[in-house]
């Protein structure tokens, strides 16, 4: 299976994903976990460059984001579900749906097809997304980097592009509170895709 976990920054989606990979790997399962960007040279290339590098256009963000994308599903997640392995992945193609697609403008439509393209149709067999007060998650995350310094408007436009995503694939994308402890919520989410496969 296909599992992503998505959120604004400081949601707590990479401690989720971690505690989820414990919990199946535990079970005996064969489990990647990868984020986005990132998780292929060219991933971890593109990542400084889109969160430490200059201002950017938001197509070129978007461009850049589908790049890193094109080259983790081809040489990480298809070749590990073909083998059998459960994926999980910190951010996929919802996060350029809600960043550059809704909070920037740019157009779910256009995105998705430009991601679609890239992924070869690939989309996940289940979504988590972790929805926490953007204030809070600001709290939590800190300003490391160029998405994260862009202040209070930014990331409220991006929690309402995530709601509107949920609102729009609700068969997909699983809406869990992420103010809850850790622990409680990974015991949700592990209830949550029990019940959905």
């Amino acid at each position: 299976m296909f599992v992503t976990f998505e959120g604004v920054d400081g949601s707590g989606k990479s401690t989720q994903a971690e505690l989820l990979r414990d919990a199946l790997a535990a079970e005996g399962r064969e489990v990647v976990l990868t984020r986005e960007p990132g998780g292929t040279e060219i991933g971890e290339r593109v990542r400084g460059l889109v969160l430490n590098g200059p201002d950017m256009t938001p197509w070129a963000e978007a461009a850049l984001f589908a790049a890193a994308r094109a080259e983790l599903v081809a040489t990480v997640i298809r070749p590990a579900l073909d083998r059998g392995a459960d994926v999980l992945a910190d951010r996929y193609v919802d996060s350029s749906l809600a960043y550059q697609g809704i909070a920037r403008g740019v157009g779910v439509e256009h995105v998705l097809e430009l991601n679609l393209h890239v992924v070869q149709g690939l989309m996940p067999d289940l979504t988590f997304l972790l929805l926490l007060d953007p204030s809070e998650a600001a709290h939590r995350a800190g300003a490391t980097d160029r998405l994260e310094r862009e202040g209070e408007g930014f990331r409220t436009r991006v929690d309402s592009a995530y709601r509107e995503l949920a609102e729009r694939y609700p068969s997909r994308i699983v809406v869990v509170d992420a103010g809850r402890p850790a622990g409680e919520l990974a015991e949700v989410i592990l209830e949550r895709l029990r019940s959905r496969i």
